[in-house]
């Protein structure tokens, strides 16, 4: 090349930078955001920290078993103590003083009461906080429904878990035709769910078994140790997701100035210095008319001895990518004949004040087998779907698929790690009526799963849980029918508006940030609204009334 077309592609390339740098400078900012999330807390930080409640419930429930019975006599004497402050200002909003000692016997849903109102429309608000998040909002319900409504703790969490179902469906409805932000398949990750979802519901039946035995202000404390912590967590991953938003949008609008910049400035001189260099170049190509051609004849040969071993490959790689631009039938299946034989078994073996068709007592052996073959049931289903989906993980591996921001890899490691803690979330979906998702959704999130994903994901999860964990609050007689009719409809409507104008939010500002937002403020509203209701336990005496584990068998 000529001293003159090497100046003038020197000048060309200072206004233009070549594709190297520009690839450099997009490493340079996709590292930057791994160094940002790199510090996003493990699936191990966070189930360490519910082992511990585990372990500190198990220890608080010796106390309150043995405690000795004067405390209860003590505190009668303490009429005119700060709790009877707190007992004045908790009354109903018609101005009568209410006793705040859990009832177990609540009154109808007719005539409806100025706190049936309030109740209906907190919890309203609630649900349409958590939509986004799909997280259900359990954690709210609760303490809405037994500080507000007045029910006891052995009916509110029941009735919020019918309540979580009905907007469950409402996601799941809204869900179903989104696609992946990132990928050409579904929002939601059905891989996921085959792998995470039979733990879950294994874990719900057993919380359920959990929530009949343990007294109520146990299942309080355990709850607001459980959410506080979660809470943490996820509201300081939704604040560096919404700093690396914000820093990106920064970046891409300098990066268009500057391109704008550079074609204003450049318009006039590009023309004539692009005919000089193809006039010399030309006159180049003459002087050595047969190198091109050897140059030619070995890339062809190069890219022939190259995509000889690829045609196999490549035809396994179209033919995944072609079966994930669907919902996966075979997943869907799967877990509908688990859901329906865990139900059907639930059903007939009936409970405390459900009576079985085939004759089996509550408490008796045949009512332990048939609780036996049902988790012997999930745990054989739990295996085929480790076992479906390692054997897919290796394809994928073999094949050079390419996987997007927020694909979890299920290898050996991971069809193990993720579906224990799955299990615990279930456990504490059962124990406390929250549907799991109050846990799941941070899970997901620390997991790495991307925010849309986890969200669609979590609510279609909470669909099997909460109904799961309802038709066990059935079978115990805990739930009371026309304030579930009630609560499932609530549960839907308010739920379908919420994430409606949470999504007109997201694309209205191109931010995913929102969601965890969604899910953090949720859970931290849990853990609040818990630590009330914990206190007025505390002063009301609940122990002298409702307070206390009836058995699994026991009557409410």
């Amino acid at each position: 090349m000529s001293p003159l077309s090497m100046s003038l592609q020197k000048d060309n390339d200072d206004a233009h930078p070549p594709k190297e740098q520009q690839q450099q400078h997009k490493m340079n900012i996709q590292n930057n955001t791994k160094n940002d999330t790199a510090v996003e807390p493990s699936v191990f930080s966070l189930s360490l920290p519910w082992a511990a409640i585990v372990l500190l419930a198990i220890t608080m429930a010796a106390i309150v078993t043995v405690a000795p019975k004067t405390i209860s006599d003590n505190s009668n004497d303490e009429e005119n103590s700060s709790w009877s402050f707190l007992q004045r200002t908790l009354t109903s909003i018609d101005g009568k003083p209410e006793k705040y000692t859990f009832e177990e016997d609540h009154p109808p849903l007719l005539p409806l009461t100025t706190s049936d109102y309030a109740g209906v429309i907190c919890a309203t608000l609630g649900l349409m906080v958590a939509a986004g998040g799909g997280i259900g909002g359990g954690g709210i319900l609760v303490p809405i429904y037994i500080l507000v409504m007045g029910f006891s703790p052995k009916h509110a969490i029941p009735l919020s878990n019918v309540t979580v179902f009905g907007g469950a469906v409402a996601n799941v409805i809204l869900n179903t035709k989104k696609r992946h932000p990132l990928a050409d398949r579904p929002l939601v990750d059905w891989d996921l769910i085959l792998v995470m979802e039979p733990l879950t519901i294994a874990g719900a039946l057993v919380g359920a078994f959990l929530n009949k035995i343990l007294p109520d202000i146990l299942l309080v404390v355990m709850l607001v140790a459980l959410l506080s912590y979660t809470a943490n967590n996820t509201l300081k991953k939704a604040i560096k997701m919404y700093r690396i938003e914000s820093r990106h949008m920064r970046e891409q609008a300098e990066s268009e100035l500057v391109r704008i910049t550079h074609e204003e400035e450049d318009d006039d001189d590009d023309e004539a210095e692009e005919t000089l260099l193809d006039n010399m170049e030309t006159q180049e190509d003459e002087a050595t008319p047969g190198s091109n051609e050897g140059a030619d004849e070995g890339d062809k040969m190069t890219e022939v001895n190259f995509n000889d071993d690829l045609p196999l490959k490549n035809e396994e790689l179209e033919k995944i990518l072609e079966e994930e631009r669907t919902t996966p039938e075979n997943n869907v299946k799967v877990l509908i004949i688990m859901f329906v034989v865990v139900l059907f078994i639930n059903l007939i073996k009936g409970g405390g004040a459900f009576k079985s068709p085939l004759g089996i007592r509550c408490g008796s052996t045949s009512f332990w087998v048939a609780n036996g073959l049902m988790l012997g049931w999930i745990i054989f289903i739990s295996m085929y779907a480790r076992d479906y989906l390692v054997k897919r993980y290796e394809l994928k591996k073999r094949v050079g698929y390419e996987y997007v921001e927020g694909d979890i890899q299920w290898d050996e490691r991971a069809t193990i790690v993720y579906p224990i803690v799955c299990a615990a979330a279930g456990f504490f979906a059962g124990m406390f009526g929250v549907g799991g998702g109050i846990v799941k959704g941070p899970l997901m999130l620390a997991m790495g799963v991307h925010p849309a994903v986890s969200s669609a994901t979590s609510a279609c999860m909470i669909l099997f849980t909460s109904f799961t964990a309802t038709t066990s609050f059935v079978v115990f007689g805990l739930l009371l029918p026309d304030y579930a009719f009630v609560a499932v409809i609530i549960g839907f409507l308010a739920t379908f508006v919420g994430q409606i104008l949470l999504n007109h939010l997201m694309k209205k500002y191109k931010r995913n940030s929102y969601i965890a937002f969604s899910i953090g403020a949720v859970v931290l509203l849990s853990a609040f609204l818990m630590t009330i209701q914990s206190l007025v336990s505390i002063a009301e005496g609940e122990k002298e009334g409702g307070g206390g584990g009836g058995g699994i068998c026991g009557h409410s």
